[in-house]
């Protein structure tokens, strides 16, 4: 009796667990929504949010990420971007200097080193990219011909750069914590209730058109098959895998001996995740960075001119896009997984693919299977990203979430989902065994 009741207590504890990282989360997005409204001092929060309308698709997309903290010009202005670009960069100099490559092999000791690395990037990128925000807005007028900043000069700029890094420095804290104490990858969160944040406001702003008559109800229904019709293709396409059979060769120890044992080796088809539209996306806001730190004078007349090239909706915009993310695709895969690395484990632990020798042939056979998947998944990602894209461009769909912002967010919900069902899961096996054990005795 006392032994059920403890059985009991431990499923209890292990359920209490799981709702206290549940609500971990929620409480640490809540902190992120109060922060995005606080603002940065000097800045007329009327004329940004004029400006950040002008400012065409890039500034709409990166405020829509930032959860609209662009446009009030809050601390958390810069989101996480600078950190996801530190951490990328960093990933792909761990595949190129062989330094770094020793510290990745060095296990939990190497592994802080990278990170230590990374939050040094963050803090260089958000200071930079601060630095060039506030030289650029003391420029910026609003279009009723009121200024940005109240009072521009060197108070304001470091005022900027302390606020604007601090920003990002805390919610690269914050999702770390997120990712240790609560459930899911804690960035990746805080990019989704950034996007999630505008949706409300989206959805009256598109009834509202169709009760006006702005927009008609055949392309309201247009809309909703397009969401359903994409969310359905990306969670089709995130869970596909090729399974290469695995054949364990026969074993023998002692008075027992283990039968040929068949099993898979499962290769996703997107392997990179959401990282290549991410890193496209943050390379293609380059350009216009560079053109508002040189004023609209004759000396960036072909950069302005660069700009509007590069607006997406054109098709230059979508071609570059398009290479980069098919770029990013098998650089990051290369990074992520190394096949000779999978064949030489295969090969330790006896296991062999049917009519491929072991070693070095394993290696270059699953490294061809691998570069098959990833071209596959990178055309799924162009397509995800730019088909919404073409609806807003030529069919003039007001589709709030374009594609890389749908992407993230069904990435997201699937494995938040995936790691609480693994929480579900772990409790169960832990109660079953804990059950089999009082049995025995």
């Amino acid at each position: 009796m006392a032994a059920a009741q403890g059985t009991s207590l431990g499923s209890l504890g292990k359920l209490t667990e799981l709702r206290q990282r549940i609500f971990f989360v929620l409480a640490a997005l809540i902190v992120f929504r109060l922060g995005s409204f606080i603002p940065v001092p000097g800045v007329n929060p009327e004329a940004m949010t004029s400006l950040i309308e002008q400012g065409g698709g890039l500034m709409n997309m990166f405020n829509m990420f930032s959860g609209g903290s662009l446009a009030r010009f809050s601390v958390f202005a810069l989101g996480v971007v600078p950190y996801i670009s530190a951490s990328i960069v960093v990933q792909m100099m761990g595949a190129v200097i062989p330094s770094l490559q020793q510290l990745r092999k060095e296990g939990e000791a190497g592994r802080r080193k990278m990170t230590m690395y990374t939050r040094f990037g963050t803090v260089g990128l958000a200071a930079f990219q601060a630095f060039g925000i506030a030289v650029a807005l003391q420029k910026q007028v609003a279009s009723g011909g009121a200024p940005v900043v109240y009072t521009p000069g060197f108070g304001f700029i470091m005022a900027s750069i302390v606020g604007l890094t601090a920003g990002t420095m805390f919610l690269m804290w914050l999702g770390e914590q997120i990712t240790e104490r609560g459930i899911g990858n804690g960035i990746s969160l805080l990019i989704f209730a950034g996007i999630v944040s505008g949706l409300p406001g989206a959805v009256a702003h598109t009834l509202t058109m169709t009760n006006n008559g702005e927009l008609s109800v055949l392309k309201l229904i247009l809309v909703f098959a397009l969401i359903l019709a994409v969310t359905a293709f990306v969670v089709y396409m995130e869970r596909a895998q090729r399974r290469i059979t695995v054949n364990y060769a026969r074993r023998s120890g002692g008075q027992q001996a283990y039968m040929n044992q068949t099993s898979h080796l499962p290769l996703k088809i997107n392997m990179a995740g959401v990282i290549p539209p991410i890193f496209a996306s943050s390379l293609l806001m380059f350009p216009a960075t560079a053109a508002s730190w040189l004023g609209s004078g004759n000396q960036s007349r072909w950069l302005q001119e660069l700009i509007s090239q590069l607006s997406p909706g054109s098709p230059l915009y979508d071609i570059v896009f398009a290479v980069l993310v098919i770029s990013f695709a098998f650089f990051y895969t290369a990074i992520v997984f190394n096949s000779q690395e999978t064949a030489d484990n295969l090969k330790r632990s006896g296991a062999l693919i049917p009519g491929i020798r072991p070693g070095r042939a394993t290696g270059e056979y699953i490294d061809g299977v691998m570069t098959r998947l990833t071209g596959i998944g990178a055309v799924y990602l162009v397509l995800v990203c730019l088909v919404p894209s073409f609806m807003q461009s030529f069919w003039h769909v007001p589709f709030y979430f374009g594609g890389t912002s749908l992407l993230i967010v069904v990435v997201v919900v699937m494995d938040f989902t995936a790691q609480v069902q693994a929480h579900l899961v772990s409790h169960q096996y832990e109660s079953l065994l804990k059950k089999s054990n009082l049995r025995r005795n």
